[in-house]
């Protein structure tokens, strides 16, 4: 699938957003809305390697998994995994961060998908990538939204009490 480029500017200085983003706990505040059964991989939640799985809720309602591969503190953080029957669908996301004015921050979102069958490659054509680019600009617009009101996430809070 071409990738879908999407951004938004968010009232939040760019390392606190990139702190944000870089725990892969806090995605699920944000992508609720069709990322359900959010669950993580492994205890540490922040860096390299932080993972988590998800039921992807289109249509069938299948199964994926994302790890956070790198981090460019604090410009940018590649995500990579997989979805699909049998993870036969490969995604690569990026989020690239700029300052943007006075403690605000552009945000630019892509994300891309590989599909190996046919009957993948068939879904995207049918409404998959326009689904996406539905729920990722949604999934933007929340995640300004949760920063600028300036309360932390639950994940934030509870590690912060620890």
């Amino acid at each position: 699938m071409r990738p879908i480029r999407l951004s938004a500017t968010v009232d939040s200085p760019r390392e606190r957003v990139f702190d944000y983003l870089a725990d892969i706990a806090n995605h699920v505040e944000f992508r609720d809305h069709y990322l359900k059964d959010f669950r993580l991989e492994r205890a540490e939640s922040r860096g390299i390697g932080a993972a988590a799985s998800f039921r992807v809720a289109f249509g069938s309602s299948l199964w994926g998994e994302v790890v956070i591969a790198d981090l460019e503190r604090p410009y940018r953080l590649f995500l990579t995994g997989q979805t699909g029957r049998l993870g036969r669908v490969k995604i690569g996301s990026r989020y690239t961060l700029t300052s943007f004015g006075q403690d605000m921050t552009r945000v630019e979102y892509e994300v891309s998908t590989t599909s190996t069958a046919v009957t993948d490659r068939l879904r995207e054509a049918l409404g998959g990538r326009a689904w996406l680019m539905r729920q990722s600009r949604k999934a933007l617009r929340r995640l300004a939204q949760v920063l600028e009101e300036g309360e932390p996430s639950s994940h934030a809070a509870r590690v912060a009490a620890g």
